[in-house]
């Protein structure tokens, strides 16, 4: 497969310690794909589906202990601990590697080792990173296939270089205690023991394309960031290209792939999908800043994923997809998930592979009584999904006209604004929150900070990925306009005021139309709002003009009251904070209090 003797004598090293029984290299081909389904359905790991409804899908479950990215066992492993910041995990590499050897000694006994090579992003562009992931799973492998760009062109492209990500998974015991995600960055290495599930172990997705390239980013002077991409199109066939970062459960592949109303439908407006995760961003010829996804597929979550909330979504798991933690339809030999449809099947297994009543469903118990587990996913290929962009494939990427902030704020935040500088816009992505849900375990309504949505995926001190947004902002000669969304204001009963989903094109309207100055704003403490005539209400029944007036105005109470808040996690980060944001949130208060 490869003469590099840097991948050979590494693989060689972790062969010496894991001791699989083979070794295969993962070529990107059909026909070994297909040999590898066929293989993990003849163990169970995975449970072909019905191939009339749902060709090329299959069904995997995860261990019961296993079944989601595990924050508080994620570390980033830096020679120096406040290279890592306070924000993240911290183990001391050599430390670290020995505690993780000893877990992996012996972990591939009796088992295959996957050697996987992959690119994130087009291979051979300007944009592409290389790494190669050495896996004891199956499932690793397919959704890695599905997920990246993996074959011989790879290794090809790699040629004699050292500079490619070295992963190494293994299930091992899959015990809990002992799971550990760790990312050394001053080594290019990711090392994942004990876990089975995509978010801990496919690599190529959060550890690198997140953790391990925003580190990279810094250092080469680019940006990795955890955005979607989308595409407007005017009715004159014109392009307009949007990034945008919003924590959980706000939204995001909504967004992404979202479908005009109507009225906008009508007119010939069209929005494209580029990515609904994660953008890497770097400056072009032309002195703009151009957008990649580095990802070929999407990992989506399956509840609440229906024909209203994300058709286009839906449309893309209905073949070659695989379902992780979804309730099995004994009777069609298909999956369901709760918030797909209002007809749970009555011959079912749960996402536990357990005999399932649906008259026991609990929200208030969701995990033990649902179908499908609250996260589980689908693996789908990005060329399925209806509204992929004809730019998906562009080596170059996209130019990105502006870049959109977003939390989940009943009162503080307005329905849109602007920030007035790059500046005054890294200070609104790193104060950026969401406050907990009814949904969420705990309180309801506590605030908690996400900066740029990148709390548990920047692979540094947080203070100085922040001075890295300050630094480019410097150096980017025709930089995108920055803006904040809250699409969660709601009323005194408790209700949302905006209706969200398809109307949000509205407000990107006004976004790209403010990027070209083709609409006035008020400047306001906070940043510059929308004229409130400005956004389009044409069709859009129970909002009026009203409305978007008390949805732009700005809380002064709330936002005093934030303050503090803002202060405590400034702190929280520490002393590599840049003043630049010390001084924009002193002026922010000052400006609020006058």
């Amino acid at each position: 497969m490869t003469k590099n003797k840097y991948i050979l004598n590494w693989i060689d090293e972790m062969a010496a310690m894991t001791k699989p029984d083979k070794i295969v290299w993962i070529d990107g081909s059909e026909t070994q794909a297909e040999a590898l389904r066929a293989e993990a359905c003849s163990t169970g790991e995975m449970i072909k589906l019905n191939q009339d409804l749902l060709p090329g899908c299959y069904l995997h479950r995860t261990a019961v202990n296993d079944v989601a990215r595990v924050e508080g066992r994620t570390f980033i492993c830096t020679s120096k601990k406040e290279d890592a910041g306070n924000i993240n995990n911290w183990i001391a590499p050599a430390e670290c590697y020995a505690r993780l050897s000893k877990l992996y000694t012996g972990s591939m006994k009796g088992r295959t080792m996957y050697v996987i090579p992959y690119s994130m992003g087009i291979v051979g562009s300007e944009f592409a990173k290389y790494g190669i992931e050495l896996t004891d799973s199956i499932y690793v492998v397919l959704n890695m296939l599905i997920m990246t760009r993996v074959g011989n062109d790879v290794l090809e492209t790699i040629g004699d270089s050292a500079d490619y990500i070295k992963g190494l998974h293994s299930k091992a015991q899959l015990d809990e205690e002992n799971r550990y995600i760790c990312h050394f960055p001053e080594d290019n290495t990711i090392w994942s023991v004990n876990s089975g599930y995509g978010g801990n172990v496919l690599l190529g997705k959060k550890c690198f394309a997140l953790r391990i390239a925003s580190y990279l980013g810094r250092k080469e002077g680019w940006m990795a960031e955890h955005m979607l991409i989308l595409g407007v199109e005017y009715p004159n066939g014109e392009t307009k290209y949007v990034c945008a970062a919003f924590p959980s459960a706000c939204g995001k592949t909504n967004l992404a792939m979202l479908i005009p109303p109507e009225t906008y439908r009508k007119k010939g407006f069209k929005v494209w999908t580029v990515g609904d995760d994660i953008a890497w961003l770097r400056i072009g010829s032309d002195g703009r800043l151009w957008a990649m996804n580095p990802e070929n597929g999407f990992f989506g979550v399956a509840p609440g994923t229906n024909d209203k909330s994300n058709p286009n979504a839906l449309a893309t798991t209905r073949e070659g997809a695989i379902f992780t933690n979804v309730c099995h339809n004994l009777d069609n030999n298909s999956v369901w998930w709760e918030g797909l449809d209002k007809n749970p099947p009555h011959n079912a297994l749960n996402w536990r592979g357990e005999k399932w009543d649906y008259t026991k469903y609990d929200k208030a118990d969701k995990v033990g009584t649902s179908g499908a587990h609250p996260n589980s996913r689908f693996t789908a290929k990005a060329t399925n999904c209806p509204c992929l962009s004809a730019e998906f494939n562009n080596p170059a990427g996209v130019p990105v006209s502006a870049i959109v902030f977003g939390g989940r704020r009943a009162r503080t935040a307005p329905l849109v604004y602007q920030s007035t500088s790059w500046q005054n816009g890294t200070f609104v992505g790193s104060i950026m929150a969401s406050e907990t849900t009814a949904a969420a375990a705990g309180a309801v309504g506590v605030v908690r900070r996400d900066p740029m949505a990148m709390r548990p995926f920047v692979g540094y001190n947080m203070g100085d990925y922040w001075q890295h947004w300050l630094d480019m902002g410097k150096i980017i000669p025709h930089a995108p306009k920055i803006f904040h969304v809250n699409w969660f204001r709601t009323d005194d009963e408790g209700n949302f005021i905006w209706p969200g989903f398809g109307d949000n094109l509205r407000v990107l309207e006004w976004i790209l139309a403010r990027c070209e100055d083709k609409v006035d704003a008020n400047l306001s403490p906070i940043g510059y709002l929308p004229k409130p005539e400005d956004i389009n209400i044409e069709g859009l029944d129970g909002v009026t003009i009203d409305t978007i007036k008390d949805l732009v105005t700005v809380d002064k109470e709330s936002w005093l009251a934030d303050i503090a808040n803002i202060r405590d996690f400034y702190a929280l980060v520490g002393d590599r904070v840049p003043a630049e944001l010390h001084k924009e949130l002193n002026q922010l208060e000052a400006r609020l209090k006058a």
